[in-house]
């Protein structure tokens, strides 16, 4: 949180939204495919925890979902982990540089992370030799998981926001920008 101390109520939120996303997806989500793709709203939860917390809490959930998701899936250990500290550390310096506030950065942050994350997946599990055709439909599901995860970001993003805003510190930059619009003097013209 860009020298925020980080309370551990908003801990607590994140591990217990992550575990509950993270066997949602488990035990719901994957077993309805939507286009020939399942949706992937831990992507999504690490995007936008990122975005809400800034880079260091973003890359701590990116590591700490990521490593849930391969160990309940029992698959290539700190691959997953690895990927979703990436997204999670760039989705809170995007935070922190630039403090977006368009209505349609969420569908841009989910579109751009579920990229990283299929492209980044998929180049990481090449790179390890697992034998996976390199083809015109693994180019198709990740276009169609990119389509599909950008339709589900705006419901995830209110879901996570819903969740977190409660335990987010307040932001000194954005406190003072409401202090001279809620009808006090400006500093100026108090002389």
């Amino acid at each position: 949180m860009s020298g925020q101390s980080v309370s551990g109520g908003l801990i607590a939120r994140i591990a217990a939204l992550a575990t509950a996303v993270v066997f949602f997806q488990i035990g719901v989500v994957s077993e309805v495919p939507v286009f020939g793709v399942t949706i992937d709203l831990s992507i999504l939860l690490v995007a936008f925890t990122g975005l809400l917390c800034g880079s260091t809490v973003g890359a701590i959930s990116g590591f700490a979902v990521g490593l849930l998701v391969d160990l309940a899936l029992v698959q290539t250990l700190g691959l997953t982990s690895l990927v979703f500290t990436l997204i999670g550390y760039w989705s809170g310096r995007l935070r922190e540089l630039r403090d977006p506030q368009a209505a349609l950065t969420p569908l841009l942050v989910g579109a751009l992370a579920t990229a990283v994350s299929l492209v980044g997946y998929s180049v990481m599990e090449f790179m390890l030799g697992v034998d996976a055709p390199v083809s015109f439909e693994l180019l198709r599901q990740i276009v169609l998981g990119i389509v599909v995860n950008t339709i589900i970001a705006l419901p995830m993003w209110m879901l996570v926001r819903r969740c977190l805003i409660g335990g987010l510190p307040q932001d000194p930059r954005r406190r003072r920008r409401r202090a001279y619009t809620t009808g006090g003097l400006s500093p100026l013209s108090r002389s």
